[in-house]
Order: C-alpha cells, then structure tokens, then sequence
C-alpha cells in the first residue's frame, strides 16, 4: 500500500488513506462550503459512504445533481454539462494501478472527462480493492467486473423508474480513459480500507 501511495503521489496526485466509509465521508466533508458548486460522476462508493445523501441534504451549495427523481433528459444532460466546471467533483474510478494510474470506463464521458481536465478539484472515493498490478489487470477488472455490473444497475434504476431497461455494452463502455498523472494537487485520491462499489 505504501508503495502504491508513493507512486499515485509521484504522478501528482495526492492521497488520502480512511478505515472505512465513516471515515470517508467525515474527509469528504472538509471540501464542502458555502456556495461551493459541485459536480459527480456516477459512483456506487460514493452513493455507499453516504456522501450523496449528505451533499442533497445541504442548502447552501450549488450541486448538480443529474440523479435527481423526475428531472427531464434535456435538464440531465445541463447537470452533467454543468458538473465539467463546477469548484468540486466528486466522483469514484473503476481500477488504480500499482505505479499510480487511474483507469476507467463510462458511457456518456463527462465522469472521465471532469478527470482528466475541467473542475478545480476533483475527489475520487476509491476502495483499496480496486488496486490492481498494471495496466492489463486493470483493463481485465473493467471488463468482467465494472461493465456487467454497471449494465445490472443501470437496467435495474431503469425499472424502478418505469423506463425501458435498455443498457448493454455498448452504450455503458463507450469512452475509457488511462489518467498517468495530472497537476500536483487537483486530484485527491481517497483509498478505503473497505470494500465498496464495484
């Protein structure tokens, strides 16, 4: 684990390593301020350590929340738009390599693309199991774990909210992305010493 830390901090990132999802969420909560605008990228971790939640409970920022119930599509697509330049986004990552690399897959883009270049900072919740070796390993995670997964959940949202369940591979793992470092303090990696998400 030191090893792993020392690499993602060489790549310019900087990190974070909790006990569990209490702990997550009592960090998180260090970069919400007043009228601080937000942004997320979809994220079982975060929705689990309860940070979702609590960001839709406060008043006094601006969050955009595509997860909102009963929103249309076109107001979806603004929140996510939106997010690309908000102060925060917060979001999670499908695999973190061994030398330090973020690897992911999304569908529309906007959680990969807020990584890679747009919000002032970002914060990543990311379970220590999600480490893997290389590059290899980590696309092999993606594509036996994070895809079937993610087409489970994103089908099963669909019914609960009386739409057709119409997600498969390839409008869930349309853009992947390899972040091998960015600018020294932008990006904050939470490592979680508990397993959640996917």
């Amino acid at each position: 684990m030191i090893e792993v830390m020392q690499n993602l901090k060489n790549n310019g990132f900087e990190v974070v390593l909790v006990e569990d999802k209490n702990e997550a969420l009592e960090y998180a909560k260090k970069f919400i301020k007043a009228d601080i605008s937000i942004g997320l990228g979809g994220s079982t971790t975060v929705a689990e350590i309860g940070l979702l939640d609590y960001l839709t409970s406060l008043k006094n920022i601006i969050l955009f929340n595509q997860y909102e119930k009963n929103i249309s599509g076109a107001e979806n697509l603004k929140r996510r738009r939106d997010g690309l330049l908000s102060d925060l986004y917060i979001t999670g990552t499908n695999a973190i390599t061994k030398n330090g690399e973020i690897v992911n897959v999304d569908g529309s883009g906007n959680r990969v693309a807020a990584q890679i270049f747009g919000p002032k900072k970002v914060l990543i919740f990311v379970s220590t199991d999600k480490i893997v070796n290389n590059l290899e390993e980590a696309m092999d995670r993606i594509n036996k774990i994070c895809i079937p997964k993610n087409i489970q959940r994103c089908n099963e949202t669909a019914l609960k909210y009386g739409k057709e369940p119409k997600f498969n591979e390839r409008n869930i793992a349309k853009k992947f992305s390899i972040i091998k470092g960015d600018d020294e303090g932008r990006i904050i990696i939470v490592l979680i010493k508990q397993r959640l998400g996917f």
